[in-house]
């Protein structure tokens, strides 16, 4: 049988069951690449296949996945979650939704055919670290690699919708350790593209270095408060740590701290912050979410003004709303929410660099070092003290700590630019952020 077969096969089951359900099935293709002192020392190639199942009965949920696609393994994944669902409290708002779309990405758009052959990607893995490990003052590249990543979504439910994704994502990254003396600094750089000739290997080596040698001889600032502009690594970083702030199953939940503010003033008015699932430039692109809901560019913030929260069907019937296309689902996981892709709009300041400022490129315990729920955080952080846009004097061994809210209140400026990170999953601008806590 095909996929679609099997997948109604499945869906059939269910419905004899009197029950509802979506199936999730990814798929994926990979290729690892990594070299250490001139030698591949990693060439992984794999695949995979999961399906997930979510059944919904009295309204009771369960779910339960299957790696096999055999008959046997299948009907075996239907009745785990029949049972599964039996043992499950009621959830009154989580429904298959009423959707009988056929959606499907374009893969000439997200997965364009690559030129490029596997000898071509192992010689890029090995100019990369051979090349980086003979610069000046470098001592090794203990991280490195070359990638080729190739997914596909299927979701199908029992009220008939269809939809499918492919993409490709291949990328290059090396991480140098430089020392000269008592001194050392690991940093580096990376770049993905949907085509790997596309990706240029010796600007990896140039940014890495540079990186490094930046940093090598930085030593902490005088602590203090001073505005702060976070590069696009980590800007990128310290959102995603508080993205929890737009969810609508933290606010379901009760630990969501904007839960009751939408419609308030809770940023600066120059900010703008959305999701952004249907721009192709970014590897965050979704055309549908977990539960085949088609999605939509959305502010969450608009100049300054939370303007809704994030919601999968289930947490918007909560709240007597509609869903935002923000269903997040694996195939052995349950029912959620997630954004796509972050953008922080343009804004007016061309000055955003102007005077005395630091610019923040490493944070360290973007984790155990934040409270999302209270916005408190506390990070190690590397960087440059800068003045007029130019890099004055490199700092290390400082400390960055505040409330994630309330920085959000002391904008001193947006910048006009907006700036991809090398992941390309967040669009931002620089931001300034005023009289930020430092300790050095």
């Amino acid at each position: 049988m095909d996929i679609d077969s099997l997948a109604g096969q499945v869906l059939d089951w269910v419905r004899d069951a009197d029950a509802t359900g979506d199936l999730i099935i990814d798929e994926g293709e990979s290729l690892s690449l990594k070299a250490r002192d001139g030698a591949l020392e990693e060439h992984k190639v794999s695949s995979s296949q999961v399906f997930g199942l979510r059944v919904i009965k009295d309204d009771r949920v369960g779910t339960a996945y299957s790696e096999a696609a055999d008959a046997d393994a299948l009907r075996s994944m239907v009745d785990q979650a029949l049972v599964n669902a039996s043992f499950a409290r009621p959830e009154h708002h989580e429904k298959i939704l009423p959707l009988e779309a056929e959606l499907r990405t374009d893969d000439s758009l997200l997965c364009p055919p690559d030129a490029a052959g596997v000898e071509e990607k192992i010689d890029a893995a090995l100019t990369l670290e051979t090349r980086l490990a003979a610069r000046d003052k470098v001592k090794n590249v203990p991280y490195n690699g070359v990638s080729d990543n190739t997914g596909q979504r299927r979701v199908f439910t029992t009220a008939g919708l269809t939809a499918f994704s492919r993409s490709r994502m291949c990328s290059a990254m090396a991480f140098a350790l430089m020392e000269e003396g008592e001194k050392n600094v690991m940093d580096g750089f990376g770049q993905a593209s949907r085509i790997f000739g596309e990706i240029d290997i010796d600007a990896i080596i140039e940014q890495a270095h540079k990186n490094c040698t930046g940093l090598l001889h930085g030593k902490p600032v005088e602590s203090g408060h001073y505005d702060v502009v976070f590069d696009k690594e980590t800007q990128a970083d310290l959102f995603g740590v508080f993205d929890m702030m737009f969810s609508g199953k933290y606010a379901k939940d009760g630990v969501n701290p904007m839960r009751d503010k939408v419609g308030e003033q809770i940023a600066d008015p120059r900010l703008s912050f959305l999701d952004i699932p249907l721009n192709a430039d970014g590897f965050g692109y979704s055309l549908f979410d977990a539960e085949g809901t088609p999605t939509g560019n959305r502010a969450f913030i608009h100049e300054g003004r939370l303007e809704t929260l994030a919601h999968n069907s289930a947490t918007a019937a909560h709240f007597g709303v509609k869903t935002t296309g923000h269903a997040a689902r694996g195939p052995r996981s349950t029912l959620g929410v997630g954004l796509h892709q972050y953008e922080v709009a343009a804004g007016p300041d061309a000055d955003v660099l102007a005077g005395t400022y630091l610019e923040i490129t490493d944070l360290t315990g973007l984790h155990s070092g934040a409270n999302p729920i209270a916005g408190d955080f506390s990070f190690g952080a590397s960087g440059y003290l800068c003045r007029d846009g130019a890099r004055q004097q490199p700092v290390r061994g400082i400390t960055v700590a505040g409330n994630f809210y309330e920085m959000l209140k002391q904008i001193a400026a947006i910048g006009t630019e907006q700036f991809w990170n090398w992941q390309r999953h967040a669009l931002m601008p620089h931001v300034r952020f005023a009289g930020i806590a430092v300790s050095g």
